[in-house]
């Protein structure tokens, strides 16, 4: 069970942000969604951005240890599906190993407090051929937009409900023993991010 005192009005301010994403933000979206497969686990599934974009014959499990976010996601829960939705932390999941074939992951690494530690929880929960759907913020690749990153990121977090834009995630999920493909260097408005595949094992399952 997550302690998590939430973030209320930066969970409403989401709620607006994600039913106003951009085309290629959806795009972008549904493209990760859609290659999860068998019993999937999102961790931070936020107001359900997601949802419409699963395939319909995944096994669904999700996280999610904001309160206020859990609240507003009912709001947008899809009626002709089922969803198992719960409180729980990334860094202490409530799962056996080798319990999920694909983890997804999208603008949540930046806000877990030790993400290394979650990455690890991951990759313990993942089948063997398991794999890790993610798009994250990431730190900048100059060492001008690094310093900018760091310099905003005490602000950020504060207003951003926790978020760490200068974290670097990419090298975090190869240090947690992921094998990275598919590998897609993006923006989120003006911060760097990328999406991508990783899985356990150095091979992707079908």
């Amino acid at each position: 069970m997550s302690n998590a005192s939430g973030h209320r009005r930066f969970a409403a301010a989401w709620d607006w942000l994600a039913r106003h994403e951009s085309a290629r933000e959806r795009r972008l979206r549904a493209r990760l969604a859609g290659q999860a497969r068998g019993r999937v686990l999102e961790i931070g599934y936020g107001v359900g951005s997601n949802w419409p974009h699963l395939p319909a014959d995944v096994s669904y499990v999700g996280i999610e240890p904001d309160p206020f976010m859990r609240e507003r996601a009912e709001r947008h829960r899809p009626p002709d599906r089922q969803l198992d939705l719960r409180d729980g932390d990334a860094q202490e999941l409530d799962f056996p190993d080798a319990s999920f074939d694909t983890v997804l992951a999208t603008l949540v690494f930046c806000t877990i407090p030790d993400q290394r530690k979650a990455l690890g929880e991951v990759r313990r929960v993942l089948a063997p051929g398991g794999r890790l759907l993610f798009w994250e913020h990431v730190t900048a690749g100059s060492r001008l937009g690094r310093g900018v990153l760091n310099a905003i990121t005490p602000l950020w977090k504060r207003v951003g409900g926790g978020c760490h834009p200068n974290r670097d995630t990419l090298q975090a999920i190869h240090e947690a023993g992921f094998s990275v493909q598919d590998l897609k260097v993006t923006r989120i408005g003006p911060l760097p991010a990328i999406v991508g595949v990783a899985s356990v094992g150095g091979e992707a399952s079908a």
